[in-house]
């Protein structure tokens, strides 16, 4: 009797009242460095998060799914499955997804915990697990008998290529893969058996952020994303000298970026293009082909473009992100058509202005030719959306350093959100001098044939 009172009053705090419950809360097996010398044979853990318990991780039985009660198999089945750890440290990220997701949908989140045969300094081992663990993922779902089209496979690096390799033992009739920068050493040049490839899912998404180095160059999916190009991220070092981050920050920010698209008020628009430098032109900003639904988004949501994507083929699409979350930018198309008599080359600088904000980004990725009563085309990025713009701000800059400044004459400049209800803003006969800032307030459009 003491015992049961002594326990209903330390309920009061949650560490006693696990104790008295003897709740137990599974967390990712945690190794470091030593492990990776002498190398980890392969054990993997499947631990649950659902939202009855959304910080208390439960070891899944392989042979039992339903001995762990918040187990239920009428809930979607989402797996997150981790890459190559070579220091052996839990993935920083993990806790973070699995709350997002569980805010997002009611799932039963399963951490795939492979960490002892993920550690190892010898990654030609490590990618030998990926097969085994992918079985043992495949036994588990055939055991739990859950619905092959609600399951739904996010693999970091490695852990895209055991995605595959799972619905591949299902004949792809799992719903949906989402591979985050999937591996590229040991996979270039593969034949689609060997990797991950589109017919491994009902729907297969991929992102490439390191496709130079830890990633994959090449097209996987149904939709592939190449954020920034596909490698070289802003914020991201640039020399050695960083230490550990200048190898692992390109390659990770697949996932802080897949994080981000979690968050509905955060959607970035993914440009359907042949190439990077094509996007950055502004070529590819019509996405007509798309229908009422307009260019899909990165991330999370993209599955609402599913049936469309599908009818597609294979889609390559591009974004530019910021240095930090939130990381998607507001794009504005930029029609400028001059009359110069010659033709004149070099880039604008745009600057946004209200009352209380001011953005502002240079479109200066190469020397553009304006020549006259001809509409050049420029896509204009910025870190963040201004409401109600009163005044814009041009600036004409070129490499010139030896003769007389030139002059660019424009006959009209228009500027067109590409967020959906909002109106272009136009301005007629404007003259930027070379280097020098010209404000105006913008006006609303005319039609015309320029």
């Amino acid at each position: 009797m003491m015992f049961r009172v002594h326990c209903l009053l330390t309920a009061l705090t949650i560490t006693s009242f696990n104790i008295c419950k003897g709740e137990e809360c599974e967390q990712i097996t945690d190794l470091d460095l030593k492990h990776s010398i002498i190398g980890t044979p392969l054990t993997v853990r499947l631990i649950l998060y659902t939202r009855e318990n959304a910080t208390c991780g439960k070891l899944l039985s392989n042979n039992d799914p339903f001995a762990t009660p918040t187990f239920k198999p009428y809930r979607p089945c989402t797996f997150l499955i981790h890459g190559y750890r070579p220091t052996g440290s839990p993935p920083v990220w993990m806790h973070t997804m699995v709350k997002t997701m569980l805010n997002r949908s009611d799932v039963n989140a399963i951490v795939v915990d492979w960490n002892r045969g993920a550690t190892n300094i010898n990654y030609f081992q490590v990618v030998k697990n990926t097969r085994p663990v992918a079985d043992i993922i495949t036994q588990f779902i055939q055991k739990a008998n859950v619905p092959l089209s609600s399951i739904h496979m996010i693999g970091i690096s490695l852990g895209a290529h055991i995605s595959g390799f799972t619905g591949a033992n299902f004949n792809g009739s799992i719903g949906r893969i989402t591979a985050l920068d999937p591996a590229g050493p040991s996979f270039r040049g593969n034949s689609p058996d060997e990797r991950l490839d589109p017919t491994d899912a009902q729907f297969v998404d991929a992102l490439h952020t390191d496709m130079d180095a830890f990633g994959y160059r090449d097209s996987l999916g149904h939709i592939d994303y190449y954020a920034n190009g596909g490698s070289d991220q802003p914020g991201c070092p640039k020399t050695i000298l960083s230490g550990s981050k200048y190898f692992k920050c390109d390659h990770q920010r697949s996932v802080f970026l897949y994080l981000d698209s979690m968050n509905d008020s955060r959607q970035i628009t993914a440009y359907p293009c042949s190439d990077y430098s094509d996007f950055l032109d502004g070529k590819c900003l019509n996405c007509k082909r798309f229908n009422s639904s307009g260019c899909p988004v990165f991330g999370y949501d993209v599955i609402e473009w599913k049936e469309v994507l599908l009818r597609l083929g294979q889609t390559t699409t591009f974004f530019t992100t910021n240095k930090e979350a939130p990381f998607c930018k507001s794009g504005y198309q930029v029609e400028i058509v001059s009359w110069n008599l010659e033709v004149r080359w070099g880039t604008i600088t745009i600057t946004l202005q209200n009352s209380t904000q001011e953005i502002q980004t240079q479109i200066n990725h190469k020397s553009f030719q304006f020549q006259q009563f001809t509409k050049t085309t420029l896509f204009a990025q910025f870190e963040r959306d201004v409401d109600s713009v009163e005044k814009i701000t041009l600036k004409y800059v070129t490499s010139n350093v030896l003769t007389p400044r030139y002059k660019l004459r424009i006959l009209r400049f228009r500027l067109t959100p590409l967020k959906k209800g909002l109106r272009p803003m136009c301005r007629y006969d404007l003259l930027l001098e070379e280097n020098k800032d010209v404000t105006f307030r913008p006006i609303p459009c005319h039609h015309s044939n320029f």
